[in-house]
């Protein structure tokens, strides 16, 4: 298993003799927030988007004077997006006594880590993970940033509405986010007035080298519209193999196939009348045009999806900390609940009880030349 530790403010550390594992070690130790992304496996490029944006977020807190006097340190581990290996990097996290969890990109690999902070009292405030599985518990301890499944389904079906689909078939992978989400676009396309028949439902393999099997049964079928639901790598695949098996129809993916190098090796006829539900995209949002160029001055490099959340998830956290005036894990989960309207990335922030935003935002996008574009 890939791990990285990032540190930040090793020199207060070195300066002061205190211990950061200690609790107790004294004013100037510093205050640790941890974060699980995929950094090994399909997913590991939108894992170090996370990694590199929430040290940013981290760095610029440091720089302006740290967190209640104290400077903040970021332990990044890999969780590959897998159940076992997550669950046991919460427990690494954990044992490193930290304030607030500010990761989650997988939804499968975020559920079973759930009950691991809670039971350590850790607040969770989640970036990217969006699965309703994640509200099953009941934890008054987690907080969604991009909202849930429920709110994509129904942006899903309104984007097919606009591009005239009727007649619908969902492909999952098998996992909770892939799963939920299609769920909830069935429950999206029965209510009245859409329009949209889902006309079958399918689950496919993670990293299968092919799926032509499935596309000719789509074929026949006789949908004019697929929502892929999973992630980039599989979603690739599939437009290939759908599109050799002569789909020529509406082809939608969902916010975990259009972060990530969705359009690798695919031609022009193939993702033609390719679409994506997506939360932000930097280089498509005017809104982000300044914090852009600041990561890309951090990092060499034009920022991706997934980074914008993440960044937002420490902001969150760090916001909660400095209004609490502790890093007691109750009083921090209580600030984190009462935040109202604090300016995001992502817009303002304010949760409901269930800890989902009241206000989470999507894109509707498009390939057109080889890119994806917002619909506006």
């Amino acid at each position: 298993m890939l791990t990285v530790l990032v540190l930040a403010g090793a020199a207060v550390l070195g300066g002061c003799g205190d211990d950061p594992a200690d609790p107790g070690a004294g004013p100037a130790a510093t205050i640790r927030l941890g974060a699980l992304v995929p950094l090994s496996g399909t997913n590991a490029q939108s894992g170090r988007e996370m990694r590199d944006a929430a040290q940013m977020a981290v760095d610029e807190a440091n720089a302006a004077g740290g967190v209640l006097g104290r400077q903040v340190e970021l332990l990044v581990l890999d969780d590959a997006c897998d159940p076992g290996t997550a669950v046991a990097s919460a427990n690494d996290l954990v044992a490193k006594d930290i304030t607030v969890s500010v990761g989650g990109y997988c939804s499968s690999a975020t559920v079973p880590t759930l009950k691991v902070f809670r039971d350590a009292g850790v607040p969770m405030v989640i970036a990217l993970a969006t699965s309703t599985d994640l509200l099953v518990p009941k934890y008054d301890s987690i907080f969604l940033i991009s909202g849930t499944v429920a709110d994509e389904g129904t942006f899903a079906i309104a984007g097919m509405r606009r591009m005239g689909s009727k007649r619908l078939i969902i492909v999952n992978d098998g996992t909770s986010f892939p799963v939920t989400l299609g769920k909830q676009t069935v429950a999206a396309a029965g209510l009245p007035g859409t329009g949209i028949r889902v006309v079958a439902t399918h689950a496919l393999s993670q990293g299968a080298p092919s799926y032509d099997r499935l596309a000719e049964q789509i074929l026949g079928e006789k949908a004019d519209t697929v929502y892929f639901t999973g992630y980039y790598g599989e979603a690739n695949q599939l437009i290939k193999d759908l599109r050799t098996a002569g789909f020529t129809g509406k082809i939608f993916v969902g916010d975990g196939a259009t972060d990530g190098p969705l359009l690798t090796d695919l031609t022009a006829a193939q993702t033609k009348n390719v679409y994506g539900t997506a939360l932000m995209v930097p280089a498509l949002m005017s809104s982000l045009a300044d914090w852009s160029a600041k990561f890309t001055a951090a990092t060499g490099r034009a920022p991706s999806p997934s980074g914008p959340e993440a960044f937002d998830a420490v902001t969150v956290a760090l916001d909660a900390i400095t209004r609490a005036g502790s890093v007691e894990h109750a009083a921090v989960r209580a600030a984190i609940a009462a935040t109202a309207g604090l300016p995001l990335l992502s817009g303002p922030a304010t949760f409901k009880p269930d800890g989902t935003r009241t206000q989470p935002a999507f894109l509707l996008l498009e390939v057109r030349d080889g890119k994806l574009v917002e619909v506006s």
